[in-house]
């Protein structure tokens, strides 16, 4: 299974708890050269998983605003 099929399936809360861990590892600098260019390419595809969620949500957000301003002003 490919990197980004696998950040799919995680939650926001998942993908956001790894991403935090993937920064702190990345923090102490105690990894291989090979290891931190791996974890900083998982740790870019948790972040567009972040991303992507939050811009679905917003979108989400606005339309349900928007819904409710029309229900308000057909009221």
């Amino acid at each position: 299974m490919t990197v980004q099929k696998d950040v799919e399936k995680l939650s926001y809360e998942q993908a956001y708890e790894e991403l935090q861990s993937i920064v702190d590892l990345l923090d102490e600098g105690k990894q291989s050269l090979e290891d931190t260019i791996k974890l900083f390419e998982r740790g870019q595809a948790l972040a567009g998983r972040c991303e992507g969620l939050l811009s679905q949500a917003q979108k989400k957000l606005r339309q349900l605003s928007k819904d409710a301003d029309k229900d308000d002003n057909d009221a």
